[in-house]
């Protein structure tokens, strides 16, 4: 397919800034793909579609304060630098972004908060990629309290306003546990403790991957041929135990419901020969767009995404094209709200 196929005009004021004033009180589009029917519910109705036996699979990705504020040495410019990848946790080397880049060069020191950490920039990678070393003598750990005092939560630049307190808590899934994502897996941040229960009352099992978010997730396409777009790789673990919970579904004809695109890429990147998920811990750069054979899941959850994004036409893919793009025309006449902050779609 190309890429033209999945433009459309999204509104600004259909771009969440805030989240819901409940986790699972967002809007719930439900896409139904063996009859086309579209369905308006709230989050919390999600229960409705599952049964005893069914699994979710939720991303356990936690997000980290990414983003960091200082000033270069002599200069005190102010300056932004991105955590993108740590790279060596001993020497404290990470890939990040900065801003503005025609001023950071190689060999300058950069200054965080009150002198309290201090960086060098070791290498250029993009144009605004750099390499740089904090210059820290304490453990990992010492590390990376001084980051969750300095960082400020990573929302994406679209979110027209400040970082707020609450952002530290609902930028974050209630299944978060292992740190190293700079964005939200978003389908996770719908779910609440109580919902979770609910699910698990009527016989639901829950069960969790690992997909460290990085900020290649949300690169731009700039290819017409999506044969030959390349997607950034991401650090991915599928356990066992999920392995066996999710099998168990399969051999049952049970759903198996993937929480967000980053979850569905895991288990697509995990299928053993004979169609079933298997263990794995590695990275992926795998990119699904129509038309695609989804091997492990009948179901997903997602937010409404930009425009031309890989996270559209993975949605597409699963969908189906021309129903997703129907469905996306009917958010925007019933005033939905996309991305990260945004409602819902369960596509069963």
């Amino acid at each position: 397919m190309k890429l033209s196929e999945f433009k459309f005009e999204l509104p600004l004021n259909l771009i969440a800034n805030d989240p819901a004033e409940n986790r699972d009180e967002s809007k719930l589009m439900v896409v139904h793909r063996d009859s086309g029917k579209i369905e308006h519910k709230m989050f919390k109705d999600v229960v409705d579609y599952f049964d005893d036996g069914d699994v979710m699979v939720a991303n356990d990705t936690m997000v980290f304060p990414a983003r960091l504020y200082g000033r270069k040495e002599k200069t005190g410019a102010k300056i932004e630098v991105f955590l993108l990848r740590e790279l060596n946790a001993d020497m404290h080397l990470w890939d990040v972004l900065v801003d503005p880049a025609r001023k950071i060069r190689v060999g300058n020191k950069l200054y965080f908060g009150n002198g309290d950490l201090v960086a060098e920039v070791i290498d250029n990678t993009t144009s605004r990629g750099r390499t740089i070393r904090f210059l820290f003598d304490g453990t990992s750990a010492d590390f990376d309290k001084v980051i969750e005092t300095l960082g400020e939560t990573p929302l994406p630049k679209y979110i027209k306003r400040k970082v707020k307190p609450e952002d530290k808590d609902r930028f974050q899934t209630i299944f978060a546990k292992n740190k190293g994502a700079v964005s939200a897996p978003t389908a996770g941040m719908h779910f609440t403790r109580q919902l979770v229960k609910r699910l698990q009352l009527k016989g639901v099992e829950m069960s969790t991957i690992t997909l460290h978010i990085g900020l290649g997730t949300f690169r731009q396409v700039d290819v017409e041929d999506l044969t030959k777009h390349k997607m950034d790789s991401e650090n991915f673990v599928v356990p066992e135990e999920t392995v066996n919970i999710v099998n168990k579904a399969l051999d049952n004809r049970n759903k198996v419901c993937a929480i967000g695109t980053t979850t569905m890429r895991s288990l697509e990147s995990a299928v053993s020969a004979n169609n079933r998920l298997k263990a794995k811990d590695g990275w992926t750069d795998k990119f699904i767009f129509p038309p695609y054979d989804f091997k492990i899941c009948n179901a997903m959850i997602t937010n409404f995404h930009q425009p031309e994004s890989t996270l559209l036409m993975m949605t597409a893919a699963f969908g189906g094209y021309d129903l997703i793009m129907e469905a996306y025309n009917v958010a925007k006449k019933e005033k939905y709200k996309f991305l990260t902050y945004g409602d819902a779609m369960l596509i069963i």
